[in-house]
Protein backbone atom coordinates (compact mmCIF):
# COMPACT_ATOMS: atom_id res chain seq x y z
CA UNK A 1 0.00 0.00 0.00
CA UNK A 2 1.57 3.27 -0.72
CA UNK A 3 2.37 6.08 1.71
CA UNK A 4 -0.32 9.26 1.32
CA UNK A 5 1.94 11.63 -0.41
CA UNK A 6 4.08 15.05 1.74
CA UNK A 7 6.37 17.55 0.88
CA UNK A 8 9.47 18.07 2.96
CA UNK A 9 10.38 21.64 3.84
CA UNK A 10 13.96 22.43 4.86
CA UNK A 11 15.16 25.89 6.21
CA UNK A 12 18.11 25.31 8.28
CA UNK A 13 21.89 24.46 7.62
CA UNK A 14 22.73 21.61 9.66
CA UNK A 15 25.23 21.91 12.93
CA UNK A 16 28.34 19.89 13.05
CA UNK A 17 28.09 16.39 14.39
CA UNK A 18 30.13 13.62 15.59
CA UNK A 19 27.90 10.45 15.85
CA UNK A 20 27.23 6.81 15.25
CA UNK A 21 24.60 5.13 13.56
CA UNK A 22 23.08 2.14 11.43
CA UNK A 23 21.25 2.68 7.81
CA UNK A 24 18.36 0.90 6.65
CA UNK A 25 18.98 -2.64 5.75
CA UNK A 26 20.31 -3.77 1.99
CA UNK A 27 17.23 -3.40 -0.55
CA UNK A 28 18.46 -5.69 -2.92
CA UNK A 29 19.45 -8.29 -0.58
CA UNK A 30 15.77 -8.15 1.42
CA UNK A 31 14.40 -8.46 -1.61
CA UNK A 32 15.97 -11.27 -3.13
CA UNK A 33 15.89 -13.54 -0.05
CA UNK A 34 12.05 -13.27 -0.21
CA UNK A 35 12.34 -14.49 -4.44
CA UNK A 36 15.36 -16.92 -3.98
CA UNK A 37 13.29 -18.33 -0.23
CA UNK A 38 10.33 -19.06 -1.87
CA UNK A 39 11.67 -21.17 -4.90
CA UNK A 40 13.95 -22.88 -2.51
CA UNK A 41 13.39 -26.43 -0.35
CA UNK A 42 11.94 -26.03 3.07
CA UNK A 43 11.97 -23.32 5.41
CA UNK A 44 13.96 -20.20 4.33
CA UNK A 45 14.91 -17.44 7.62
CA UNK A 46 15.88 -13.71 6.52
CA UNK A 47 16.74 -11.21 9.75
CA UNK A 48 16.71 -7.94 9.41
CA UNK A 49 15.12 -7.26 6.24
CA UNK A 50 13.98 -3.93 5.17
CA UNK A 51 10.77 -3.41 5.78
CA UNK A 52 10.37 -0.42 3.09
CA UNK A 53 7.57 -0.16 0.74
CA UNK A 54 9.48 -1.94 -2.31
CA UNK A 55 9.97 -5.44 0.25
CA UNK A 56 6.59 -4.84 1.12
CA UNK A 57 5.32 -5.33 -2.38
CA UNK A 58 7.54 -8.51 -2.90
CA UNK A 59 5.77 -10.17 0.16
CA UNK A 60 2.57 -9.43 -0.98
CA UNK A 61 3.39 -10.44 -5.01
CA UNK A 62 4.59 -13.83 -3.07
CA UNK A 63 1.73 -14.22 -1.12
CA UNK A 64 -0.42 -13.65 -3.95
CA UNK A 65 1.59 -16.58 -5.82
CA UNK A 66 0.39 -19.22 -2.93
CA UNK A 67 3.84 -18.50 -0.77
CA UNK A 68 3.77 -18.17 2.85
CA UNK A 69 5.35 -16.14 4.67
CA UNK A 70 5.61 -15.89 8.23
CA UNK A 71 6.35 -12.51 9.93
CA UNK A 72 8.51 -13.84 13.55
CA UNK A 73 9.34 -10.37 14.79
CA UNK A 74 10.34 -6.65 13.40
CA UNK A 75 12.46 -7.79 10.23
CA UNK A 76 12.63 -11.62 10.69
CA UNK A 77 10.79 -13.57 8.77
CA UNK A 78 10.19 -17.21 7.70
CA UNK A 79 9.81 -18.14 4.04
CA UNK A 80 8.00 -21.49 3.43
CA UNK A 81 9.46 -22.65 0.40
CA UNK A 82 7.67 -24.08 -2.95
CA UNK A 83 10.40 -25.04 -4.89
CA UNK A 84 10.89 -24.66 -8.60
CA UNK A 85 7.48 -24.52 -10.56
CA UNK A 86 5.21 -24.60 -7.43
CA UNK A 87 4.54 -20.58 -7.59
CA UNK A 88 0.41 -20.68 -8.58
CA UNK A 89 -1.69 -17.82 -9.69
CA UNK A 90 -5.77 -17.73 -10.92
CA UNK A 91 -6.09 -16.63 -14.60
CA UNK A 92 -5.95 -12.63 -14.78
CA UNK A 93 -4.30 -12.35 -11.48
CA UNK A 94 -2.74 -8.68 -11.36
CA UNK A 95 0.63 -8.38 -9.25
CA UNK A 96 1.60 -4.95 -8.72
CA UNK A 97 5.07 -4.29 -8.46
CA UNK A 98 5.07 -1.18 -6.92
CA UNK A 99 7.76 1.51 -7.17
CA UNK A 100 10.69 -2.13 -7.42
CA UNK A 101 12.32 -2.27 -10.68
CA UNK A 102 14.32 -5.07 -8.68
CA UNK A 103 11.16 -7.08 -8.40
CA UNK A 104 9.78 -6.83 -11.63
CA UNK A 105 12.41 -8.31 -13.40
CA UNK A 106 13.75 -10.70 -11.06
CA UNK A 107 10.28 -12.01 -10.32
CA UNK A 108 9.23 -12.23 -14.30
CA UNK A 109 12.68 -13.88 -14.50
CA UNK A 110 10.71 -16.84 -11.89
CA UNK A 111 7.35 -16.82 -13.38
CA UNK A 112 8.50 -16.74 -17.37
CA UNK A 113 9.67 -20.51 -16.73
CA UNK A 114 7.02 -21.68 -14.16
CA UNK A 115 4.42 -23.35 -15.75
CA UNK A 116 0.16 -22.28 -16.02
CA UNK A 117 1.25 -18.56 -15.46
CA UNK A 118 -1.12 -16.09 -17.13
CA UNK A 119 -1.35 -12.70 -15.24
CA UNK A 120 -1.48 -9.21 -15.60
CA UNK A 121 1.83 -7.67 -14.40
CA UNK A 122 1.87 -3.23 -13.23
CA UNK A 123 3.48 -0.79 -11.07
CA UNK A 124 3.28 2.40 -9.79
CA UNK A 125 3.06 5.48 -12.39
CA UNK A 126 6.75 6.19 -12.12
CA UNK A 127 7.40 1.98 -13.02
CA UNK A 128 5.33 1.97 -15.30
CA UNK A 129 6.61 4.57 -17.76
CA UNK A 130 9.91 2.26 -17.75
CA UNK A 131 11.33 0.43 -20.39
CA UNK A 132 11.54 -2.96 -20.02
CA UNK A 133 12.12 -3.75 -23.72
CA UNK A 134 15.14 -5.64 -22.45
CA UNK A 135 13.62 -7.89 -20.26
CA UNK A 136 11.06 -8.92 -22.40
CA UNK A 137 12.83 -9.77 -25.22
CA UNK A 138 15.40 -12.27 -23.37
CA UNK A 139 12.55 -13.86 -21.47
CA UNK A 140 10.98 -14.41 -24.74
CA UNK A 141 14.05 -16.44 -25.74
CA UNK A 142 12.91 -18.90 -22.61
CA UNK A 143 9.66 -18.64 -24.59
CA UNK A 144 6.98 -16.57 -22.36
CA UNK A 145 4.85 -14.16 -24.14
CA UNK A 146 3.92 -10.56 -23.00
CA UNK A 147 0.81 -9.08 -24.55
CA UNK A 148 0.23 -6.56 -26.25
CA UNK A 149 2.55 -7.22 -28.49
CA UNK A 150 5.62 -4.64 -29.35
CA UNK A 151 4.40 -2.80 -26.26
CA UNK A 152 7.39 -2.54 -23.48
CA UNK A 153 6.05 -0.75 -20.42
CA UNK A 154 3.53 -2.07 -17.66
CA UNK A 155 0.93 -2.62 -17.37
CA UNK A 156 1.18 -5.90 -18.95
CA UNK A 157 0.24 -9.82 -19.12
CA UNK A 158 2.19 -12.52 -18.92
CA UNK A 159 1.90 -15.95 -20.34
CA UNK A 160 4.41 -18.17 -18.82
CA UNK A 161 6.08 -21.37 -21.17
CA UNK A 162 5.36 -24.68 -20.63
CA UNK A 163 8.53 -26.00 -22.25
CA UNK A 164 11.03 -23.69 -20.71
CA UNK A 165 14.23 -23.74 -23.15
CA UNK A 166 17.98 -22.97 -21.73
CA UNK A 167 19.58 -20.25 -23.44
CA UNK A 168 22.76 -18.35 -23.93
CA UNK A 169 23.18 -14.55 -22.65
CA UNK A 170 25.73 -12.33 -22.75
CA UNK A 171 25.59 -9.86 -19.75
CA UNK A 172 25.73 -5.84 -20.44
CA UNK A 173 26.23 -3.70 -17.07
CA UNK A 174 22.89 -4.40 -15.52
CA UNK A 175 22.66 -6.94 -12.56
CA UNK A 176 18.72 -7.30 -12.63
CA UNK A 177 18.75 -8.41 -16.28
CA UNK A 178 21.37 -10.68 -15.32
CA UNK A 179 19.15 -12.04 -12.43
CA UNK A 180 16.51 -12.86 -14.60
CA UNK A 181 18.06 -14.91 -16.51
CA UNK A 182 19.54 -16.90 -13.48
CA UNK A 183 16.08 -17.08 -12.25
CA UNK A 184 14.43 -17.95 -15.20
CA UNK A 185 17.64 -21.06 -16.22
CA UNK A 186 16.59 -22.65 -12.76
CA UNK A 187 13.31 -23.99 -14.44
CA UNK A 188 14.18 -24.43 -17.64
CA UNK A 189 15.52 -27.63 -19.43
CA UNK A 190 19.37 -27.94 -20.37
CA UNK A 191 21.74 -25.63 -19.17
CA UNK A 192 21.77 -21.59 -19.59
CA UNK A 193 24.96 -20.30 -19.81
CA UNK A 194 25.75 -16.33 -18.87
CA UNK A 195 28.86 -14.90 -20.49
CA UNK A 196 29.71 -12.04 -18.27
CA UNK A 197 32.49 -9.32 -19.97
CA UNK A 198 31.99 -6.63 -17.25
CA UNK A 199 31.43 -7.06 -13.84
CA UNK A 200 28.24 -6.22 -12.46
CA UNK A 201 26.34 -6.94 -8.74
CA UNK A 202 26.56 -10.36 -7.94
CA UNK A 203 24.22 -10.69 -4.70
CA UNK A 204 22.02 -13.26 -6.95
CA UNK A 205 25.12 -15.52 -7.06
CA UNK A 206 26.54 -15.13 -3.62
CA UNK A 207 22.97 -15.78 -2.62
CA UNK A 208 23.03 -19.25 -5.16
CA UNK A 209 26.34 -20.24 -4.89
CA UNK A 210 26.13 -22.87 -2.12
CA UNK A 211 23.62 -24.43 -4.82
CA UNK A 212 26.87 -26.64 -6.40
CA UNK A 213 24.06 -28.58 -8.38
CA UNK A 214 22.08 -25.65 -10.05
CA UNK A 215 24.86 -23.16 -10.40
CA UNK A 216 28.45 -22.76 -11.43
CA UNK A 217 30.69 -19.89 -11.95
CA UNK A 218 33.90 -19.65 -13.64
CA UNK A 219 36.22 -16.35 -12.91
CA UNK A 220 38.61 -16.30 -14.97
CA UNK A 221 39.05 -13.20 -17.72
CA UNK A 222 35.54 -13.59 -18.51
CA UNK A 223 32.73 -14.60 -15.92
CA UNK A 224 30.95 -17.51 -17.20
CA UNK A 225 27.53 -18.70 -14.47
CA UNK A 226 26.20 -21.94 -15.98
CA UNK A 227 22.74 -22.84 -14.65
CA UNK A 228 21.27 -26.22 -14.77
CA UNK A 229 17.98 -26.16 -14.64
CA UNK A 230 15.53 -28.49 -12.72
CA UNK A 231 17.70 -28.91 -9.49
CA UNK A 232 16.50 -28.15 -6.45
CA UNK A 233 17.79 -25.25 -4.08
CA UNK A 234 18.53 -25.69 -0.25
CA UNK A 235 16.93 -23.50 2.10
CA UNK A 236 18.76 -20.16 3.54
CA UNK A 237 19.37 -18.75 6.59
CA UNK A 238 20.40 -14.20 5.75
CA UNK A 239 20.99 -11.93 8.18
CA UNK A 240 21.03 -8.53 6.06
CA UNK A 241 23.24 -5.74 6.68
CA UNK A 242 22.91 -2.31 6.36
CA UNK A 243 22.33 -1.12 2.54
CA UNK A 244 25.19 1.02 1.19
CA UNK A 245 23.31 3.38 -1.18
CA UNK A 246 21.48 4.16 1.85
CA UNK A 247 24.76 4.91 3.72
CA UNK A 248 25.72 7.30 0.81
CA UNK A 249 23.67 9.94 1.75
CA UNK A 250 24.90 9.99 5.45
CA UNK A 251 28.40 9.88 3.83
CA UNK A 252 27.93 12.50 1.46
CA UNK A 253 26.31 14.74 4.63
CA UNK A 254 29.19 14.15 6.28
CA UNK A 255 32.06 14.83 3.81
CA UNK A 256 29.86 18.57 2.99
CA UNK A 257 29.29 19.47 6.73
CA UNK A 258 32.52 21.04 8.63
CA UNK A 259 34.19 20.19 11.43
CA UNK A 260 31.99 16.51 11.38
CA UNK A 261 32.69 12.92 11.82
CA UNK A 262 30.10 9.55 11.05
CA UNK A 263 30.74 5.90 11.81
CA UNK A 264 27.99 4.06 10.06
CA UNK A 265 28.16 0.58 11.35
CA UNK A 266 27.49 -3.20 9.80
CA UNK A 267 27.30 -1.74 6.03
CA UNK A 268 27.50 -4.39 2.93
CA UNK A 269 30.81 -3.55 1.11
CA UNK A 270 30.14 -6.26 -1.57
CA UNK A 271 33.04 -4.98 -4.32
CA UNK A 272 30.18 -4.39 -6.89
CA UNK A 273 28.47 -1.91 -4.98
CA UNK A 274 31.46 0.57 -3.34
CA UNK A 275 32.50 2.42 -6.86
CA UNK A 276 31.13 5.77 -4.74
CA UNK A 277 33.47 5.09 -1.85
CA UNK A 278 35.93 4.38 -3.85
CA UNK A 279 35.90 7.15 -6.29
CA UNK A 280 35.59 9.64 -3.73
CA UNK A 281 38.16 7.98 -1.77
CA UNK A 282 40.47 8.58 -5.32
CA UNK A 283 39.87 12.50 -5.35
CA UNK A 284 40.69 12.19 -1.40
CA UNK A 285 38.05 11.82 0.49
CA UNK A 286 38.46 10.89 4.32
CA UNK A 287 36.57 7.62 4.11
CA UNK A 288 37.65 4.33 5.64
CA UNK A 289 36.35 0.97 6.05
CA UNK A 290 36.90 -1.09 9.31
CA UNK A 291 36.29 -4.75 10.82
CA UNK A 292 35.37 -5.79 7.44
CA UNK A 293 34.25 -9.78 7.51
CA UNK A 294 32.09 -12.14 5.63
CA UNK A 295 28.71 -12.65 6.14
CA UNK A 296 26.39 -14.92 4.12
CA UNK A 297 29.18 -14.65 1.05
CA UNK A 298 28.76 -10.78 1.57
CA UNK A 299 31.23 -8.67 2.90
CA UNK A 300 30.46 -6.64 5.31
CA UNK A 301 32.12 -3.95 7.65
CA UNK A 302 31.86 -0.25 8.91
CA UNK A 303 32.68 2.82 7.30
CA UNK A 304 33.91 5.99 8.67
CA UNK A 305 33.98 9.37 7.75
CA UNK A 306 35.60 12.88 8.41
CA UNK A 307 34.57 16.31 6.61
CA UNK A 308 36.42 17.98 4.32
CA UNK A 309 36.46 19.25 0.94
CA UNK A 310 37.92 17.07 -2.06
CA UNK A 311 41.75 17.90 -3.26
CA UNK A 312 39.93 17.75 -6.94
CA UNK A 313 36.80 17.44 -9.17
CA UNK A 314 35.20 14.42 -9.65
CA UNK A 315 36.14 12.42 -12.54
CA UNK A 316 34.43 9.05 -13.28
CA UNK A 317 34.82 6.95 -16.82
CA UNK A 318 31.99 4.66 -17.80
CA UNK A 319 33.79 1.71 -15.95
CA UNK A 320 32.26 3.20 -12.64
CA UNK A 321 28.67 3.44 -13.59
CA UNK A 322 27.43 -0.33 -12.48
CA UNK A 323 28.66 -0.08 -9.34
CA UNK A 324 27.62 3.32 -8.39
CA UNK A 325 24.24 3.72 -10.18
CA UNK A 326 22.08 4.98 -7.09
CA UNK A 327 24.42 7.11 -6.20
CA UNK A 328 24.77 9.33 -8.80
CA UNK A 329 22.54 11.86 -7.81
CA UNK A 330 24.06 13.15 -4.61
CA UNK A 331 27.95 12.48 -6.41
CA UNK A 332 26.44 15.65 -8.50
CA UNK A 333 25.97 17.26 -5.42
CA UNK A 334 28.94 16.61 -3.90
CA UNK A 335 30.65 17.52 -7.58
CA UNK A 336 28.61 20.73 -7.31
CA UNK A 337 30.01 21.86 -4.32
CA UNK A 338 33.81 21.38 -5.27
CA UNK A 339 35.68 23.47 -7.19
CA UNK A 340 36.49 23.03 -11.14
CA UNK A 341 34.35 20.96 -13.52
CA UNK A 342 33.69 17.15 -12.74
CA UNK A 343 32.98 14.91 -15.55
CA UNK A 344 30.75 11.93 -15.20
CA UNK A 345 31.09 9.33 -18.50
CA UNK A 346 28.92 6.56 -19.30
CA UNK A 347 25.91 7.39 -17.76
CA UNK A 348 23.21 7.46 -20.24
CA UNK A 349 20.91 4.63 -18.36
CA UNK A 350 20.24 7.05 -15.48
CA UNK A 351 17.55 8.29 -18.10
CA UNK A 352 15.67 5.52 -17.60
CA UNK A 353 15.19 5.59 -13.86
CA UNK A 354 12.62 6.57 -11.13
CA UNK A 355 13.12 9.52 -13.26
CA UNK A 356 15.80 10.82 -15.81
CA UNK A 357 17.93 11.67 -13.24
CA UNK A 358 20.13 13.40 -15.20
CA UNK A 359 17.79 16.35 -16.38
CA UNK A 360 16.10 16.23 -13.04
CA UNK A 361 19.79 16.74 -11.13
CA UNK A 362 20.71 19.53 -13.23
CA UNK A 363 17.54 21.35 -12.90
CA UNK A 364 18.33 21.26 -8.81
CA UNK A 365 21.60 21.78 -9.34
CA UNK A 366 20.44 24.92 -11.26
CA UNK A 367 18.37 26.60 -8.61
CA UNK A 368 21.47 26.92 -6.85
CA UNK A 369 23.56 28.61 -9.17
CA UNK A 370 25.37 25.32 -10.26
CA UNK A 371 26.15 25.30 -14.20
CA UNK A 372 26.10 22.13 -16.35
CA UNK A 373 26.13 20.37 -19.39
CA UNK A 374 24.94 17.17 -20.20
CA UNK A 375 25.12 15.03 -23.46
CA UNK A 376 23.46 11.57 -23.80
CA UNK A 377 25.98 9.60 -21.76
CA UNK A 378 28.06 12.69 -20.12
CA UNK A 379 27.48 15.30 -17.64
CA UNK A 380 30.13 18.51 -16.67
CA UNK A 381 29.30 20.29 -13.63
CA UNK A 382 31.29 23.63 -12.82
CA UNK A 383 31.57 23.23 -9.26
CA UNK A 384 31.79 25.91 -6.46
CA UNK A 385 33.22 25.88 -3.23
CA UNK A 386 31.14 28.07 -1.48
CA UNK A 387 27.50 28.78 -2.64
CA UNK A 388 25.28 31.86 -1.76
CA UNK A 389 22.28 30.89 -0.43
CA UNK A 390 20.68 33.81 0.01
CA UNK A 391 17.37 34.39 -1.95
CA UNK A 392 17.95 30.69 -3.15
CA UNK A 393 15.14 27.70 -2.80
CA UNK A 394 15.43 24.32 -4.28
CA UNK A 395 12.04 23.11 -5.16
CA UNK A 396 11.31 19.13 -6.07
CA UNK A 397 8.36 18.52 -8.07
CA UNK A 398 6.90 15.14 -7.55
CA UNK A 399 8.76 13.42 -9.18
CA UNK A 400 8.52 9.84 -7.83
CA UNK A 401 11.87 9.46 -7.36
CA UNK A 402 13.60 8.63 -3.67
CA UNK A 403 16.91 9.43 -4.72
CA UNK A 404 16.63 12.64 -6.04
CA UNK A 405 14.45 13.15 -2.70
CA UNK A 406 17.45 12.51 -0.53
CA UNK A 407 20.09 14.31 -2.63
CA UNK A 408 18.22 17.73 -2.58
CA UNK A 409 17.98 16.91 1.35
CA UNK A 410 21.50 16.76 1.95
CA UNK A 411 22.32 19.39 -0.33
CA UNK A 412 19.79 21.83 1.88
CA UNK A 413 21.41 20.26 4.82
CA UNK A 414 24.80 21.56 4.30
CA UNK A 415 24.38 24.95 1.87
CA UNK A 416 21.54 26.24 3.99
CA UNK A 417 19.82 27.01 1.27
CA UNK A 418 15.45 26.46 1.92
CA UNK A 419 13.76 23.43 0.01
CA UNK A 420 10.56 22.40 -0.98
CA UNK A 421 10.59 18.97 -1.55
CA UNK A 422 7.44 17.09 -3.05
CA UNK A 423 6.14 13.26 -3.19
CA UNK A 424 8.38 12.91 -0.70
CA UNK A 425 7.29 9.53 0.86
CA UNK A 426 8.72 8.07 -2.26
CA UNK A 427 11.77 7.75 0.00
CA UNK A 428 10.09 5.02 2.45
CA UNK A 429 10.56 2.72 -0.83
CA UNK A 430 14.43 2.37 0.13
CA UNK A 431 14.64 4.21 3.21
CA UNK A 432 12.07 4.42 5.52
CA UNK A 433 13.90 5.41 8.40
CA UNK A 434 16.04 8.62 6.35
CA UNK A 435 14.64 11.39 8.20
CA UNK A 436 14.54 9.90 11.45
CA UNK A 437 18.71 9.60 10.85
CA UNK A 438 18.87 12.41 9.59
CA UNK A 439 17.33 14.53 12.79
CA UNK A 440 19.61 12.03 14.94
CA UNK A 441 22.29 14.02 13.20
CA UNK A 442 20.95 17.42 14.06
CA UNK A 443 18.77 18.11 11.35
CA UNK A 444 15.98 20.08 11.03
CA UNK A 445 12.55 19.80 8.85
CA UNK A 446 8.96 20.03 8.78
CA UNK A 447 6.58 17.84 7.13
CA UNK A 448 3.79 19.09 5.15
CA UNK A 449 0.92 17.04 3.94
Amino acid sequence: MQSKSFSLKLNYKIKPFNKSIKVDSDKSLSIRSFLIGSISQDISSAKNVLESEDVISTINCLKKLGVKIKKDSPGSYKIYGKGFGSLFAKKNLNLNFGNSGTLARLLIGILTTTPDIEIKIQGDHSLNKRSMKKLINIMSEFGAEFLPKNKFNFPLKLISTEMPVCINYKAGVSAQLKSAVILAGLNAYGTTEIIEDKRSRDHTENMLIKNSEAIRINKGKKKVIKIFGKKFLNRMDINIPGDPSSAAFFTALTILNKNSSLKIKNVGLNPTRIGFYELLKKHGAKIHFNNKRKKNNEVVGDINIKSGKLKKPIISSKDFYEKTTDEFPILFCIAALTKGTSIFKGIEDLANKESNRIKEMQNVLRQIGIKSIATKDKLKIYGKNLIEGKNKKINVPSLGDHRICMSSTVLSLVTGIRANIKNFETVKTSSPNFLKIIKSLGAKFEIRK
